[in-house]
């Protein structure tokens, strides 16, 4: 019978479901490593030749067949924060004479993301760099074994040699600081979307800098980003004058600004606003915007030396400590009249 050209090749996964063991356990027989018991390695073997898998030349030849290709996968998101790590991640990579495949997933969805890695394994990349967006893009990458190197750009609370990340909780304590120290008692919070890594880490930076100034926790409303979130939140979101919002983005501070506009509430002699990330176009916004500024060059140059050191100095582990944030002071914030 003709092979089906339309089929989907197996990939990894697939021969690992089949053979019922992990897909680090393929990667061992693939590799030829010999902590594999002979009756697994015989059930690996018979899946990769049902399934007809052809195993990727990257990880079984990184030292001999290098392709001087990094592999890139990105969220399918137009965010401003992963787009910019993106760029900065090219940008390192062609400065180290390194070429870029990239792709991207839908990172709600596990099989695409792992989907799309063994698509750039496909590719002979000599290793894979992970834009993280959503959790369960978290969880492939703390699975992985491939092979080759794989590092992340993700916001987590738990450290890791394999991840880069800014410090997403710290900018967002020194936000909501700015805004105790201006004499704001009650302050708000916008949060991003619930399985973004990113939102989780500056909700809880607001939570504690609450807790430790004894001020009041209200319970945050989520947005999905986007400006029309902002927007559609500022309508609804309960405020009053003399109290203060932080917002997880600054694109839902500009759909924030707008709807406190059309409800009469001047920003900032009635509210005080800060966002996260400090767009290009936070400056020019009515008012300035107040904001979070993150260094996504020095990330992606990060990433990339994270990259150069397991390549060519064949170091597993690097240091992980989180690149700092910087408070940006604009316009939209002020005192609290008789503070």
């Amino acid at each position: 019978m003709p092979e089906d050209k339309g089929a989907k090749a197996a990939n990894i996964f697939d021969v690992a479901r089949l053979a019922g063991v992990s897909h680090q356990t393929v990667s061992r027989v693939l590799n030829g490593m010999p902590n594999v018991r002979p009756a697994t390695k015989e059930r690996v073997e018979k899946a990769i030749a049902q399934l007809h898998y052809s195993p990727s030349p990257a990880a079984r030849a990184l030292v001999t067949r290098r392709t001087r290709t990094i592999g890139l996968l990105t969220p399918s998101v137009t965010d401003h924060g992963p787009a910019a790590i993106a760029m900065h991640v090219n940008l390192a990579a062609r400065e180290a004479r390194y070429s870029v495949d990239a792709v991207s997933a839908p990172e709600n969805d596990a099989a695409v993301v792992r989907a799309g890695i063994e698509g750039l394994l496909r590719q002979r990349v000599d290793a894979i760099v992970v834009v993280v967006a959503q959790m369960a893009a978290l969880e492939v990458v703390r699975g992985l074994d491939l092979g080759i190197p794989v590092v992340a750009a993700a916001s987590t609370p738990h450290r890791d040699p394999r991840i880069v990340s800014i410090d997403q909780y710290r900018g967002a304590r020194t936000a909501v600081r700015h805004l105790a120290e201006l004499g704001h008692t009650r302050i708000l919070h916008i949060a991003g979307p619930v399985d973004a890594p990113d939102a989780a880490e500056r909700e809880r930076g607001w939570r504690d800098e609450l807790a430790a100034r004894r001020l009041e926790v209200v319970e945050p409303v989520v947005g999905d980003w986007t400006a029309a979130s902002g927007y559609r939140l500022g309508v609804e979101l309960d405020v009053e004058p003399g109290q203060a919002i932080f917002v997880a983005n600054d694109q839902m501070s500009i759909g924030l600004l707008s709807a406190l506009r059309g409800r009469g509430l001047r920003v900032p002699e009635h509210v005080s606003v800060v966002g996260f990330d400090d767009i290009p176009e936070a400056g020019y916004l009515y008012p300035p915007l107040t904001t979070v500024r993150q260094d996504f060059e020095a990330l992606g140059r990060l990433v990339m030396q994270k990259v150069l050191v397991a390549l060519e100095e064949h170091a597993a582990d690097t240091s992980d400590t989180p690149i700092p944030t910087q408070l940006i002071v604009r316009g939209s914030t002020r005192a609290v009249d008789g503070a």
